[in-house]
C-alpha cells in the first residue's frame, strides 16, 4: 500500500504542475493585452545608452547600473502607452505572476514526491534528476499539444506554425460565394 501511495503522490504532484501551466496558457491567451502594442511602444522610445563593459570589473556596480538603465527604459516605454494599455499589461502580468507562483509551489511538491518515490524504490539518485527534468518537459509538451489541438478545432486552417496551412487561403469568401467573378 505504501508503494501505491508513493506513486499517487508522484503522479498527483506532477499533475499539480501541469494544471497551472495549462490553465495559465488558456487564461493568458484570452487576456486582452496586445503584445505588438508593447513592442511598438518600446521601439518608439529612444534607447538608453548601454552600460560600459568596463563596469564588469566591479560586477555589483555593473548590475546596479544595468538595472537602473532597464528601469528607465521600461518607464519610458510605459509612458508611451495609453492608460488602458497599461491597465491591460498590469492585468496580464498579475495573472502571469499568480500562475507562476502556483506552478512553482506545485513544482516543489512534485520534486518532494519524486524524491520520496525514488527513495522508496532505492533507485539511483540520477533517476531522480532525470525525472525532475523529464516531467516538466512532459507538462509543457502536454500544454503545447492541447493548445494546438484546441486552436485547430476552432480554426481548421490553423497549424502549429502559427498561421494558416500552406495552400489554404487565410481569408475565405463568405458562404455561398465561390470567390470567383
Amino acid at each position: 500500500m505504501h508503494e501505491l501511495i508513493a506513486w499517487f503522490g508522484f503522479l498527483g504532484g506532477w499533475l499539480l504542475v501541469t494544471g497551472p501551466i495549462y490553465q495559465a496558457s488558456i487564461e493568458l491567451r484570452e487576456e486582452a493585452f496586445e503584445r505588438d502594442v508593447l513592442a511598438a511602444a518600446a521601439s518608439s522610445v529612444t534607447p538608453e545608452p548601454k552600460v560600459s563593459g568596463w563596469w564588469w570589473l566591479v560586477p555589483p556596480v555593473y548590475w546596479l547600473l544595468a538595472r537602473a538603465r532597464r528601469q528607465r527604459q521600461e518607464h519610458a516605454t510605459f509612458a508611451a502607452l495609453t492608460a488602458e494599455q497599461r491597465e491591460q499589461f498590469a492585468s496580464f502580468m498579475a495573472k502571469a505572476s499568480g500562475w507562476l507562483l502556483v506552478g512553482a509551489g506545485a513544482f516543489f511538491i512534485a520534486v518532494k514526491e519524486t524524491y520520496e518515490l525514488v527513495e522508496l524504490h532505492e533507485w539511483h539518485l540520477a533517476v531522480f534528476w532525470v525525472l525532475v527534468v523529464v516531467m516538466p518537459v512532459l507538462s509543457f509538451a502536454y500544454t503545447a499539444a492541447s493548445s494546438i489541438r484546441s486552436r485547430s478545432m476552432i480554426d481548421p486552417d490553423f497549424t502549429h506554425e502559427r498561421g494558416p496551412r500552406k495552400g489554404h487561403n487565410a481569408e475565405r469568401p463568405p458562404d455561398g460565394d465561390s470567390g470567383q467573378n
